[in-house]
């Protein structure tokens, strides 16, 4: 384990505990998840090292890499993803102003969004450090996948779009990622970034139950406030913020299971609708957003 002295976010060493999760899906132990005094950051802390995270992926119900279809819920989310995978090539076309082009997926798991790009024409890369996910993607795909080690080895200003559905909040070395992808994007290159959102109403109704924070896979836990202002940092422009209303219902079965051992789907529904009316209201406080960045070149 790996204690931060420091938010990453503005260097204050004023750090308090918010709350304390169990990982659910492998170990079963308890994790603290710290607020910076000064920012409102929150982070998991302490955390595995880089070298020892990979053990707590190591799980059958982990689905972004076994790709399981075990249990109605893994079912349901596979269902959800036909549907939600077309929405997504739709966006890369409309945010790119490309029907076709050169895209990297950073963290790609089993690599079904690659696999749709491909079939529609994209000239498709991908980055997942985990071996079992890489495997899988070639064999159900026929895509081989990358390693992190990839980026030192791609050229600058070549690719139209990177992408990064819900993978930024697992990157332990953040900042020099999102550096590659600048770098590698070309001048009218577009970061197209999903993330789990810690102020929304399901979040601030299952407090140290809610499903997305993951412990401890997901080392950040971010606000829309949190994104804009570290990407600005980093060197890009916030052009949009749009929902991923769908998550909500996936979430908020997760949750109900973490927190009563079992999936009352009516109560689960109920909460995962009102959290995206809530953010109707708000405009931007869903469950999970998609954050549309642009570099500065």
């Amino acid at each position: 384990m790996e204690t931060l002295t420091n938010c990453p976010i503005c260097q204050s060493a004023e750090l308090k505990q918010f709350l304390e999760c169990v990982d659910y899906t492998v170990s079963k132990s308890k994790f603290t998840i710290v607020e910076c005094a000064s920012c409102g950051f929150h982070f998991t802390n302490p955390r595995p090292t880089e070298a020892e995270c990979g053990k707590y992926y190591q799980s059958e119900d982990y689905i972004s890499h076994s790709d399981t279809r075990k249990g109605i819920i893994n079912n349901l989310y596979h269902y959800a993803r036909k549907f939600t995978l077309k929405k997504k090539l739709k966006l890369v076309t409309s945010i790119s102003k490309k029907q076709q082009g050169n895209l990297l997926d950073l963290g790609c798991g089993t690599g079904a969004f690659l696999n749709i790009c491909k079939e529609n024409g994209w000239k498709v890369q991908g980055i997942e450090p985990s071996a079992e996910a890489r495997e899988v993607a070639k064999k159900n795909y026929g895509i081989n996948l990358n390693d992190v080690n990839t980026w030192e080895k791609l050229p600058d200003n070549t690719l139209d779009v990177v992408t990064a559905w819900h993978v930024l909040e697992h990157v332990y070395q953040l900042e020099n990622e999102v550096k590659q992808v600048k770098r590698t994007l070309n001048s009218g290159g577009t970061f197209v970034v999903a993330l789990p959102n810690c102020s929304s109403a399901d979040a601030q109704f299952y407090k140290e139950y809610w499903a997305a924070y993951d412990v401890p896979r997901h080392v950040w836990h971010f606000t829309p406030a949190d994104v804009k202002r570290f990407f600005e940092e980093q060197g890009f422009k916030l052009e949009s913020v749009l929902p991923m209303p769908w998550d909500a219902y996936y979430i908020c079965m997760l949750s109900e299971k973490y927190k009563t051992g079992s999936v009352n789907y009516g109560r689960a529904l109920i909460h995962g609708w009102a959290s995206n009316n809530s953010a109707k209201k708000t405009g931007n406080t869903w469950s999970s957003q998609i954050y549309i960045l642009k570099p500065v070149k």
